[in-house]
């Protein structure tokens, strides 16, 4: 009788117990965040850490501007204990939907976050901003900021450990505008122009004193015309231009027209690469990282315009041909 009540009690203490351990497993159940763009998903994940699951609705190559929500996006998004948007009208066909989805669970524009005394103006949108916040490496440090607050918001009891997260990151953020600051200034003064697919690098442009230029303007739906493309031909002619960038994201067609009609000028421009704009490189790789991104733009365009810097960028990682 002793030896079944002994064992009438372990298997009671085992139910208990796992009833303990399936509590807490409950209890530590990650927020199941979304992010829209791959660049919103990084500050998501670094600052959030093991206390939130990330996925980002656009992947490599995706042009946010034009996106539109399928129905797989609209169930994840449904199902998401958070939703992360760059906001700034990036997401320019979503953002009827987030904003009524907004009424129904937490839903942060992190771009919206930054003082807006430090964003410029859309010259695509009246009474926008540019929405290309993540190129300049100190504005993508407000937005950080931001995730941080907005995590807080959901779940104060961790407060310290996202505040750490983000410290942590920020220093990285940091690290990268030093390296910018470093190679960029590098580049000769005859030589401190940007000519890229569309106007996404103003705010690199304004921090490290580049002038860009772009074929379309700062949304990808606002097409180049003939006259834009002779004008930016004869610009590249008479200020003796070397090099043009295509993006990851941005057709290639009207960079491509720069190329061919200078030659047909007598004047030799080549692609100096290709630079990530609105979605970063591949996922698991160095480049499919909010700093593998920028140090590969920043590497990339100091090269390609007579600068020094390290073929494998800022840590060592960037891919052969950088």
């Amino acid at each position: 009788m002793r030896y079944f009540k002994a064992a009438a009690l372990a298997v009671t203490l085992m139910i208990f117990a796992g009833f303990s351990s399936l509590s807490a497993a409950f209890a530590k159940t990650p927020i199941n965040a979304v992010a829209t763009v791959g660049m919103v998903a990084d500050a998501v994940r670094a600052v959030g850490g093991d206390n939130v699951t990330v996925e980002a609705l656009m992947g490599t190559g995706i042009d946010p501007h034009s996106y539109r929500q399928t129905r797989s996006d609209v169930v994840k998004m449904g199902r998401a204990d958070a939703i992360f948007a760059n906001g700034l009208f990036l997401e320019a066909q979503m953002e009827d939907l987030l904003l009524k989805l907004q009424k129904r669970k937490p839903v942060f524009f992190i771009g919206e976050t930054i003082d807006s005394a430090k964003l410029e103006g859309s010259t695509a949108y009246t009474g926008r901003y540019d929405p290309h916040v993540w190129m300049s490496p100190t504005l993508w440090k407000g937005a950080v900021d931001g995730v941080t607050e907005a995590f807080i918001s959901i779940d104060p009891e961790n407060e310290q450990e996202y505040r750490d997260n983000a410290a942590a990151y920020l220093v990285q953020v940091q690290e990268l505008a030093d390296y910018g600051g470093k190679i960029l200034k590098t580049v000769p003064q005859e030589r401190r122009v940007l000519v890229t697919a569309h106007d996404a690098f103003t705010y690199l442009g304004r921090d490290f004193d580049l002038e860009v230029v772009g074929v379309q303007g700062i949304s990808t739906n606002s097409e180049a015309g003939l006259q834009r493309i002779e004008e930016l031909v004869d610009l590249l002619v008479d200020r003796k231009i070397t090099a043009v960038f295509v993006e990851s994201s941005v057709s290639e067609r009207n960079v491509r027209a720069l190329v061919e009609g200078a030659e047909a000028k007598g004047h030799k421009v080549e692609v100096g690469g290709e630079l990530f704009s609105d979605a970063m490189g591949q996922s698991n790789t160095y480049e499919g990282t909010y700093i593998g991104m920028i140090d590969h733009n920043m590497t990339s365009i100091t090269r390609a315009l007579g600068g020094e810097a390290p073929a494998r960028g800022m840590q060592g990682k960037l891919g052969a041909g950088h």
